[in-house]
């Protein structure tokens, strides 16, 4: 969407415009939202993908400009399914920095289809358990709409004390996709669980990528908050029983097997974050190899999957 790219040219810092040059490398893959992406799949032995706007969505953007871009991410992405009923899906885009009007933009693209929604931990200086966002995940909950909080870039004053002193790329690589993005969002979904979330939405489910943002190899850590801050039920319950878990084109069998002693297979989902990673249809079947049973390995690929997103095999 151009108009967004514009948009949010204009909200970043002038030392964030490495971002969007990061982004530009794969651009023309992001806008295919036809016959290029489908036979991307094609190739991967891919047969259903669910789309969702790159980070960092309408969230960085003022009311005025959150709510309108927002519909018309949700419109767009709506048309893009309906032209390819067979292949594609999709998460909504929410104007999280209007949460008045977050929760009404949810059913609007829940009743156009959309299978569930993306969001980020941060809108300015709103993290995403602040009270004002309770409607929004009551009506994830009454809805049946999963909430993917994906990793986006660190606050300013969260780089300037943490990712600083490096040359420019590499203090954005720091910074996103090398570690600070998905501590980012590790912490938006454990503060999720401490604010009692669950407790109050027991049958709202969110889903973490990268095999959840370090939070399931810090476990035994974070657990211990759980009596801290008086939750019902514990950290560990929580990811257990509210959260799913996508691999996120990391295709590490290491990895694989530390979810799996922590979690559930049911828990676990198959993604390859495209076009940002792009594994081979022979990679996928050699990390595919590494489940036990051919059960498991359909539950990871598309059963789970399929489930949770309310999508017929």
């Amino acid at each position: 969407m151009p108009e967004l790219t514009s948009a949010l040219r204009a909200a970043h810092r002038p030392d964030e415009s490495l971002l969007f040059n990061e982004t530009g490398d794969n651009q023309q893959c992001l806008e295919d939202l036809g016959a290029g992406r489908v036979a991307a799949m094609d190739a991967q032995g891919i047969d259903l993908s669910v789309l969702a706007l790159t980070p960092p969505g309408t969230q960085p953007l003022p009311p005025g400009e959150a709510v309108p871009l927002s519909r018309a991410a949700n419109d767009m992405a709506a048309a893009a399914v309906a032209r390819h009923p067979g292949r594609f899906r999709a998460l909504s885009t929410l104007p999280m920095s209007s949460p008045e009007d977050v929760a009404d933009e949810l059913e609007r693209a829940a009743r156009m289809g959309h299978v569930g929604t993306m969001v980020h931990g941060r809108s300015g200086d709103l993290f995403l358990d602040d009270p004002v966002y309770d409607d929004f995940f009551t009506a994830a909950a009454e809805l049946g709409q999963p909430v993917f909080i994906h990793p986006q870039l660190p606050s300013a004053a969260v780089r300037d004390a943490a990712y600083r002193g490096f040359d420019p790329r590499t203090e954005l690589a720091l910074a996103t996709y090398g570690w600070g993005w998905h501590l980012d969002a590790a912490t938006a979904a454990l503060r999720l669980i401490l604010r009692g979330t669950f407790d109050r939405h027991p049958g709202l489910q969110v889903v973490l990528g990268h095999w959840g943002e370090t939070l399931l190899f810090w476990l035994d850590r974070a657990d211990s908050l759980s009596r801290v801050a008086g939750l019902r039920r514990s950290v560990l319950e929580c990811i257990r029983s509210n959260f799913y878990f996508t691999a996120s084109g990391m295709l590490n069998p290491a990895l694989l097997q530390h979810a799996l002693a922590v979690t559930s297979v049911d828990r676990l989902l198959f993604s390859t974050d495209y076009p940002f990673q792009r594994p081979a249809g022979e990679d996928i079947d050699a990390f595919l190899s590494h489940f036990s049973s051919d059960a498991e390995r359909r539950r990871f690929s598309s059963v789970n999957a399929a489930s949770l997103y309310g999508v017929e095999l």
